[in-house]
């Protein structure tokens, strides 16, 4: 394995003045229902709303000038498209995003407001890195992928370089798995920080990392049915599962019950707004899902909080406490 913590170091230099420090958020009442001292590091704060800016600047500012005067290419969801749109704004070059046609229309109106151009398609029927890899083919753009890029990778641990700075003495850290990039670049800086346990969350119908940590091997899975629309993802990268498999201690998932449930406790108890992907490392913790030494200190990645009052109401209405 070739990708080491001095990428993570060096993208925090390209990153420093554009990307906010995100702050930790404490809680009493979490400390007091889990029984240890909870530090969320809360990337919902971050530049378009998720940790997302990190990996997609870190890689768009290290284009040449020949790929900048094209322009860049991705697929996403949603929060690695507004952060592809908002990087390439900054960088002074055009994107294009493959995004699926049931994104939240929240997330495809920021991208396109920093004039990203966006394509659709169906995330049932039709695979986005092939329609994303023919476009950059026929325009001769940059194809950056959401996850499985070593810029992005090391963009998305300077999340994990900033909370063990802002608190040291953590010894668990629980982050949010999609593809699995955020992981990848955190657990890379966890195994350089010292005895740090890593626990990726994903949502229950997601279950691919729990199955390929179980196989030994990369599992593909259906689409998944979850509202944590930043986690349908169907299989590990290819990137990130040969840094995770050795690097992440474990692989739990939660329900969409309990990320709705997390979500009212964030906003109600740490008057924080997170989207359900956003939600799921804390909610494995408040359901117990993550377990560690009573009292000691745990490291929480809040990954985003781009989510609209209509989809809150919603998701409150479906899934009442």
């Amino acid at each position: 394995m070739s990708f080491s913590s001095d990428r993570v170091r060096e993208a925090s230099v390209r990153l420093a003045g554009v990307a906010r420090v995100t702050p930790i958020l404490t809680s009493s009442t979490l400390d007091e229902r889990t029984g240890l001292s909870i530090h969320c590091k809360a990337e919902s704060f971050q530049t378009t709303g998720s940790f997302k800016f990190r990996g997609a600047y870190n890689a768009v500012c290290q284009l040449d000038g020949e790929q900048l005067a094209g322009g860049v290419v991705t697929n996403s969801s949603g929060n690695h498209a507004q952060a592809i749109a908002r990087a390439a704004r900054l960088c002074g070059t055009r994107a294009c995003i493959v995004m699926p046609h049931d994104a939240p229309w929240s997330k495809r109106n920021a991208a396109e407001a920093d004039g990203a151009e966006i394509i659709g398609y169906d995330r049932y029927t039709q695979d986005r890195a092939t329609i994303a890899a023919a476009i950059s083919a026929e325009r001769g753009w940059t194809e950056i992928p959401p996850f499985d890029h070593h810029d992005v990778i090391a963009g998305q641990g300077t999340v994990a370089l900033e909370l063990f700075e802002q608190v040291p003495e953590v010894t668990t850290l629980v982050v949010p798995v999609g593809g699995g990039g955020l992981i990848a670049g955190c657990s890379t800086i966890a195994a350089s920080h010292g005895a740090v346990r890593v626990v990726g969350v994903e949502p229950e119908a997601g279950d691919d990392h729990v199955r390929s940590s179980q196989a030994g091997e990369r599992v593909h899975i259906d689409v998944p049915r979850t509202i944590a629309d930043g986690q349908q993802v169907e299989a590990p990268g290819e990137l990130t599962w040969a840094i995770n498999q050795s690097r992440v201690d474990e692989f739990v998932t939660v329900t969409d019950a309990q990320l709705v449930s997390t979500i009212r406790f964030a906003l109600e108890r740490m008057k924080v707004i997170l989207e359900p992907s956003g939600a799921s490392a804390l909610a494995a913790v408040l359901c117990g899902a993550v377990t560690a030494d009573p009292g000691s200190d745990v490291g929480v990645v809040l990954s985003g909080g781009n989510v609209d009052a209509d989809r809150l109401r919603d998701l409150f209405d479906q899934y009442q406490d």
